[in-house]
């Protein structure tokens, strides 16, 4: 029996309006990212962000965190997080590798956003000399490692933060659209205006093939940032298609469609999983309640999934998963 995935969005089929916008850019141009398609992106996203922005394609989720934070801070210093952040758990330790050596500074937060206070106290507790790591960075997620959104006021106060102890807001937008979509507001009410310096906006999970964003608020991002990413080999010698993929993404909010689609699967899903769900389903992730028993079960019926701690279990929703598509997932969760 094929497996009926729900394991990770990032094994979802390519939205057919990307494949065709990559053989439409099959054609000859200016190498790296110098192509009329590359040199688009700086006006799109600023109209999409609805301020002006520098726009840098890169081929991963995790060089795109990397990249950004490495030219936000130097080796000697620090980036807080979330203890569950995708920078800290999943990726290698390519941030600070990427920035030479900066280390992450672990913060609790309920739902793997980062508690203020405790970003706060842990501020206040470092002294400014050279015998500690000295913070330059705050990276968040949204949606968060748990599929929850943060709200712009939510985000506002992270920013405040930010902004007096003078550290760079980055944020991690994997399955941003997810959090957009969900929100349904403007894009730059949960990015600039609320205090995000970058964010790195996520296409791949959300229809792309390998597509993502390193945006930078407020014109330029600063002299560094397209040296690390050619420092780091992701400067593709036909650049033009990942930016092909991104700018279909953009046409006619298909970005936005996609993660609507996604969030409806999974508000469908939700709705069988009732008290079994552990967190609101605010996006395209559930996380369940499962004994090892029931999830046997459901492996046996032919459902994928990733295992999430000791009777847990992880469910995401892709842009090509309706309501429709997750109807017999919901079916057999509700009977066991």
């Amino acid at each position: 029996m094929t497996a009926m995935r729900f394991f990770s969005d990032n094994a979802a089929a390519v939205h057919p309006a990307v494949m065709e916008a990559i053989a439409a850019a099959n054609q000859v141009d200016t190498a790296y990212d110098g192509d009329a398609l590359s040199q688009s992106l700086d006006d799109a996203f600023s109209e999409l962000f609805e301020t002006r922005c520098e726009v840098i394609w890169i081929a991963s989720g995790t060089a795109a965190n990397s990249v950004i934070l490495a030219h936000f801070v130097r080796s000697w210093q620090g980036v807080f997080c979330h203890e569950e952040a995708h920078i800290e758990v999943d990726e290698c330790g390519a941030p600070t590798f990427y920035s030479g050596g900066a280390k992450l500074m672990p913060l609790p937060g309920i739902g793997a956003k980062i508690d203020v206070d405790a970003l706060r106290g842990r501020l206040a507790a470092i002294r400014k000399d050279v015998h500690q790591i000295q913070p330059a960075a705050i990276s968040i997620t949204n949606a968060t490692e748990y599929g929850l959104a943060w709200r712009p006021d939510e985000i506002a106060e992270i920013g405040e933060v930010a902004r007096g102890a003078g550290l760079k807001l980055h944020m991690d937008g994997a399955r941003f659209a997810n959090a957009v979509a969900f929100l349904d507001c403007a894009p730059a009410d949960v990015t600039w205006r609320a205090g995000v310096d970058a964010l790195s906006f996520g296409f791949t999970k959300n229809g792309a093939m390998m597509a993502e964003a390193l945006v930078f608020f407020g014109g330029r991002g600063g002299a560094g940032a397209r040296e690390l990413k050619k420092r780091g080999g992701h400067l593709l010698s036909k650049g033009r298609f990942v930016a092909a993929q991104i700018r279909a993404m953009l046409e006619k909010d298909l970005w936005l469609e996609n993660a609507r689609a996604a969030n409806a699967g999974a508000a469908a899903l939700a709705a069988a999983c009732g008290k079994r769900l552990m967190y609101p389903v605010e996006a395209n992730e559930l996380f369940v309640r499962l004994t090892a028993k029931e999830a046997a079960r459901l492996r046996t019926a032919g459902y994928d999934f990733y295992d999430w701690g000791k009777d847990a279990a992880r469910l995401v929703v892709s842009w090509d998963q309706d309501a429709g598509a997750v109807a017999p997932l919901a079916a057999a969760i509700a009977a066991l």
